[in-house]
């Protein structure tokens, strides 16, 4: 997450470690300083959630933090772990990345069977709601439209109606799946697409709303096209 100061990584795995664990005891938030405290803790942790620890795991973590932070000697230099560290790290992603399109494809593949869903050969989903007038937007056009994304458990990641302003992008400066999807109705249609994570936002995801692998689907109205 880009907007974390400037720690380094490994005391940000175990800062964010720590932080979101003990806040198990229910923090009570009284006032603007603990908020922000809080806060800090709960963008912390959010940088653990994709490592999938156990319980253990999440112990022996929160003890480094603890014994850091408290200016405790600690057990290891952790210096001289960094190289174990990035591969563990990057190996809990890797079995998360994998998890993500198992769901990815199960997801889509019910979509299709029982939702009455249609699948491209780019591997795009979707489902027509309006088609909306005969006018089809190019990928070149500039279109006015109203959306809300989710991740296939449901949550809720963006959404122009909650905000109660529509959105005005050219289509082919938006994820592959938006561009290929909406060509699709005319002004006024609305669609439901489910798009694979090769054609959003790949491996990297954008966080803090979207993990990397995700799925998302999109309920889109086109307003307008220009």
């Amino acid at each position: 997450m880009t907007r974390m100061i400037g720690f380094s990584r490994a005391r940000l795995l175990a800062a964010a470690a720590g932080c979101a664990l003990t806040a198990s005891a229910a923090l009570a938030v009284a006032d603007e300083h603990d908020e922000a405290l809080y806060s800090l803790g709960a963008l912390m942790g959010e940088q653990l959630q994709e490592l999938d620890l156990s319980d253990a795991e999440r112990e022996r973590v929160v003890s480094g933090f603890r014994d850091s932070l408290g200016g405790s000697d600690l057990e290891v230099n952790p210096e001289e772990h960094m190289d174990a560290l990035n591969a563990f790290v990057m190996e809990r992603r890797s079995q998360g990345l994998e998890r993500s399109r198992a769901d990815q494809q199960a997801f889509i593949e019910q979509f299709v069977a029982e939702e009455g869903g249609t699948l491209t050969e780019s591997g795009l989903a979707y489902r027509i709601i309006d088609e909306g007038d005969e006018q089809r937007p190019a990928a070149s056009d500039t279109v006015e439209v109203h959306y809300e994304g989710r991740l296939i458990n449901g949550e809720v990641f963006d959404s122009s109606r909650q905000r109660g302003d529509t959105a005005v992008f050219p289509l082919d400066r938006v994820i592959p799946g938006w561009t290929e999807g909406l060509q699709l109705i005319g002004r006024g249609g609305r669609i439901e697409l489910v798009i694979p994570s090769d054609l959003a936002y790949g491996d990297r995801g954008s966080p803090p709303a979207i993990p990397g692998g995700a799925t998302l689907v999109f309920d889109v109205e086109l307003i307008d096209i220009e």
